[in-house]
């Protein structure tokens, strides 16, 4: 009855376009599951990383709904990011992993955030593919917004070091799962999985949101 009483103040909307939802739609309207921006795998290798995923390219209204989902407190998105990059994941990545983890942001941005979005989007994807999510890094150095860094060379020198990882016990020979919002460069995800494979993972794979519309 609460849930129908606030889904009439409150009706859900398209978390792309932010149009009200029909009958029967969830997290997408009809168009934008049609004509969202839906990513194609992508030809460009990243260092230390097996092979890499995303929904959608970084652009228009995905672009538009990442920014809500990071930086105005639109943390629900996380459960239909969830629902729809768990299905993506077991279409690209049907043999699995053994371990769920994210990119952490730095203490001083989950402070001012209240919240880290990609820890958010983790319990999300794992929840959706029967996994319980493990914290593998911890960010350590408060680095500036690599969106604020134009050209792969400065993205890599200013993440580099920023990450420590935790619980080894949990991640040695094993296949692993990083997930974050969005891989542009692919900087992050790099220096992530570097430090995972020399704490000895057997590999590790990467997801996300969306992906900046080009290969470099």
């Amino acid at each position: 009855m609460f849930t129908k009483f606030f889904n009439i103040l409150y009706p859900p909307k398209c978390i792309l376009c932010r149009k009200i939802l029909g009958k029967g739609e969830t997290d997408l309207c009809a168009d934008c599951r049609k004509h969202a921006p839906e990513f194609i795998k992508s030809k460009r290798n990243i260092p230390f990383v097996a092979r890499w995923t995303a929904l959608w390219y970084y652009r228009e209204d995905v672009k538009r709904s990442i920014h809500r989902f990071k930086f105005y407190n639109s943390r629900y998105y996380a459960a239909s990011y969830g629902r729809l990059l768990g299905m993506r994941i077991l279409k690209d990545y049907p043999d699995g992993f053994d371990v769920i983890t994210w990119v952490p942001v730095g203490f001083l941005r989950k402070l001012g955030r209240g919240y880290d979005q990609s820890h958010l989007l983790a319990k999300a994807v794992a929840e959706e593919l029967g996994y319980a999510p493990v914290q593998l890094l911890k960010k350590i150095r408060n680095t500036p917004p690599q969106s604020g860094i134009h050209g792969a060379a400065q993205r890599r020198a200013n993440i580099s070091g920023a990450y420590r990882v935790v619980n080894q016990d949990q991640l040695e020979g094993k296949r692993i799962l990083l997930l974050d919002d969005v891989i542009t460069t692919g900087a992050t995800c790099s220096e992530c999985s570097r430090m995972l494979m020399t704490a000895g993972a057997k590999e590790v794979s990467c997801a996300a949101v969306a992906a900046a519309s080009h290969d470099k």
